[in-house]
């Protein structure tokens, strides 16, 4: 049997944008894969999912689910169907990114500084204040470049009319990009014609990006600055992430343990003794990252070290403090962030937003629930949500007593029905829900997206998360050349 009849057996979702199907006929800039996948045979499929299974359990390309206090390390489940994204919305998508990019890092850099948006009344100022991510020891701190932002996830989705919109902006330490570097070498290997074929994009020079950024932001005048990434650990969910990326840009990879300070400048210990650092990559939160200053308690960060940041002797990317910029309360001011500081429109859209802080909007939500996501305005992985439409009336009578105990910690969203891509599942090609994270890399000399990103795909079926804690996986995503 050839994999056509799979193909042929695909069912449309009322109300949803299928990325390859129009109606009943196949997108053009689907057309060669689904002609080529169409003639392999059904059993030839079934051993290119699993060549991709061994590959992944070989390299090792896993992440951790947290489950009742304990880690739980799996294979990312990856699907072998491409996501694909034509040239042209490829240029919307990178020039709506970088325009909320440039927005974002001016607000970042006046909220620390003259707080002009905040006097001007465009974004409250008790919403500030009540952050838990806004960082008093921040204010007044000069960066490198005035660059908050160096590496960001804008998370994109698709709604049924197939208008993109940002669901979130990842800003802190966002995580996800080895598995997009990861995904394209398994597809090179599992079809290794159809990329020329297809004229895709490479995505490959994400390391050497990241590393000339980095090296740009040493603070002393040599010609090879040290640069270290400082990961929590093996027992961190995006260890896999952390290895990878500084294996692939060259640098060394160490834990708070490895690192000293010592007149406010960092050194790294060596057995040939003690290396000054200049940049530190972090994927420690704020949080663990200085006992002096913030947790006293960690073991991750390391002692002195936002002394060090804050006199200049050391970058650390992304920005302490970054999180008042991706608090999901902050979100909905972003377009008029835009509009502010760029004297521009919004070239890409919010999802349609209440914050549950304000009186009005909470009783609108409370008596939509069921119609409605409600998130923690500073949750991640896909914890802690409400799926209202999904959820029993126990589940939403415990939610709404949680809200109320402190509405500025939520916000809610309707029900967005997100984008369908044709999955290979069980033998079967079905569609799935899916989003998109490009990743976003702001240097001295701009910003810089490459061509792709992650594509998190909600292999359960009927499932509307995508994120890998909650059961979901990820393809390969291909844009293609103009």
């Amino acid at each position: 049997m050839k994999a056509a009849e799979l193909f042929h057996k695909y069912p449309l979702t009322d109300n949803t944008w299928d990325e390859m199907y129009n109606e009943e006929s196949v997108r053009l800039h689907y057309q060669n894969v689904y002609e080529t996948l169409s003639n392999i045979p059904a059993d030839e499929l079934i051993k290119k999912e699993e060549l991709a299974k061994s590959l992944f359990m070989s390299q090792g390309i896993t992440f951790t689910v947290y489950s009742s206090g304990e880690g739980i390390e799996k294979i990312f489940p990856f699907d072998i169907i491409p996501r694909i994204i034509t040239g042209s919305e490829w240029s919307f998508i990178e020039k709506g990114i970088k325009q909320r990019l440039l927005a974002l890092n001016l607000f970042l850099k006046d909220v620390y500084h003259q707080q002009f948006i905040l006097k001007d009344g465009i974004v409250p100022v008790d919403l500030i204040y009540s952050c838990p991510h806004y960082l008093r020891e921040m204010q007044g701190v000069n960066v490198p470049h005035d660059i908050y932002i160096h590496i960001a996830g804008i998370d994109l989705i698709r709604d049924n009319d197939g208008t993109f919109y940002v669901l979130e902006d990842n800003l802190r330490t966002p995580s996800g990009v080895s598995y997009m570097i990861e995904n394209r070498e398994i597809t090179k290997r599992i079809f290794p014609d159809l990329l020329p074929q297809n004229h895709v994009r490479p995505v490959t020079q994400y390391p050497n990006i990241l590393y000339k950024n980095l090296m740009a932001l040493s603070h002393r005048q040599v010609s090879s600055p040290n640069v270290v990434m400082l990961t929590p650990g093996i027992f961190n969910s995006a260890y896999f992430e952390h290895t990878t990326l500084a294996r692939l840009m060259g640098i060394e990879l160490v834990e708070g343990r490895d690192l000293v300070v010592e007149n406010q400048k960092v050194y790294m210990k060596t057995t040939a003794g003690l290396q000054q650092v200049d940049v530190i990559y972090r994927r420690v939160d704020d949080e663990f990252l200085d006992p002096l200053v913030f947790n006293p308690d960690s073991v991750l960060g390391v002692s002195g070290v936002l002394s060090a940041y804050r006199k200049g002797n050391v970058a650390i990317v992304n920005a302490v403090g970054n999180g008042v910029a991706d608090d999901k309360a902050i979100y909905v001011y972003v377009p008029e962030m835009i509009r502010y500081y760029l004297n521009e429109e919004p070239i890409l859209k919010n999802v349609p937003t209440y914050q549950l802080g304000k009186a009005d909007e909470r009783d609108h939500v409370l008596k939509n629930i069921s119609k409605m996501v409600v998130k923690k305005t500073n949750g991640s992985g896909g914890y802690g949500m409400l799926m209202g439409h999904a959820a029993t009336d126990q589940e939403i009578n415990d939610y709404k007593q949680e809200i109320l105990k402190d509405p500025r910690q939520f916000i809610a969203q309707p029900v967005i029905s997100l984008s369908n891509a044709p999955c290979y599942v069980n033998g079967k090609v079905q569609p799935r829900r899916i989003d998109l994270r490009p990743f976003a890399l702001y240097g001295p000399d701009g910003i810089e997206i490459v061509p792709g990103g992650l594509t998190r795909v909600a292999l359960k079926e009927g499932s509307l998360v995508v994120n890998s804690s909650q059961g979901g996986g990820s393809k390969d995503t291909w844009v293609l050349a103009e």
